[in-house]
């Protein structure tokens, strides 16, 4: 049951973090994303996995696919990272996401706007990486169609990524009982684009019913890709045409419960306030569980 919560978490999470999909059963995460405390500083190895061959690699070998589509790269105007001299510059983190979006999603940049993003880590997810927001308008809205994905800001190796829309027609944003029973539709579809795009480095065992939820006017539902291995892909799809919507790898939902296991194994015990010179200082005690 543990286990369960905290894919439902991760993928809640991640979600904020990446497209901002709003996901049902999901509370809890909201109130750690919102959380701008201190980012607590982990060690980090750098280990790509052999799925999901990182688009740094895969970008230097241009294939019959030519060279590389025009589009325009620029700093989200509401950035306030700042890479270091280990980071990918936000040039080449476009380039490594430009790859993804293509090899995932089939999309041709040519003529695009990418607004790009630096994260030195977060909270629920410290480990640095770069968000790209990719439309092809000028303008970004709230209903723009857009396509997002978030890399490592070292090595490029892909966390995860996703499609938004704004639907023309009016459907239901509210939970589908029945598909928790049967979700068979969603589980083969995602089972097909895992091995189509080798997501995960074994042979899928199954595929588990994560979550609903919706993006903007469009309904959606999660799905647990799990492969035989244990490597676990949280995959959405739109529950009105079935179109895949995009997904968080292994390694994100990892760095996601690490993160999460750490904060639940924290608790405030005690909290008082005085007045120093004048100042209003408040002392907080906090003890591991």
């Amino acid at each position: 049951m543990k286990q369960k919560n905290i894919l439902k978490l991760t993928a809640a999470t991640l979600a904020i973090i990446g497209a901002g999909t709003i996901l049902f059963n999901s509370a809890a995460e909201v109130t750690l994303a919102a959380n701008g405390g201190k980012v607590e500083t982990v060690p980090t190895s750098y280990q790509v996995s052999d799925s999901l061959e990182t688009a740094l690699l895969q970008s230097e070998i241009k294939g019959e696919s030519g060279g590389k589509a025009n589009y325009s790269v620029s700093m989200d105007s509401l950035n306030t990272g700042t890479p270091t001299n280990v980071d990918l510059t936000m040039e080449e983190a476009a380039d490594v996401g430009a790859e993804y979006l293509r090899n995932i999603f089939g999309l041709d940049l040519e003529g695009a706007y990418v607004y790009m993003m630096y994260y030195s880590g977060t909270v629920t997810f410290p480990r640095a990486f770069w968000m790209g927001d990719v439309l092809f308008e000028e303008e970004q809205t709230p209903e723009s169609t857009r396509w997002t994905y978030m890399i490592d800001a070292v090595t490029g190796e892909l966390f995860n990524i996703g499609h938004d829309r704004q639907l023309d027609v009016s459907v239901s944003l509210g939970l589908d009982a029945s598909l928790e029973k049967d979700y068979s539709i969603y589980a083969e579809l995602a089972r097909k684009k895992t091995e189509e795009c080798k997501l995960i480095d074994s042979q899928v065992d199954r595929v588990e019913y994560n979550c609903q939820g919706y993006s903007g006017n469009d309904p959606t539902i999660t799905v647990d890709v799990i492969g035989k291995n244990g490597e676990i892909v949280n995959m959405s799809f739109s529950r009105y045409d079935q179109k895949f919507l995009g997904f968080l790898t292994d390694t994100s939902r990892k760095i996601t419960e690490s993160a999460l296991e750490r904060l639940a194994d924290v608790e405030t015990v005690d909290t008082e306030t005085e007045t120093i010179d004048g100042s209003t200082v408040t002392w907080t005690t906090r003890v591991a569980k």
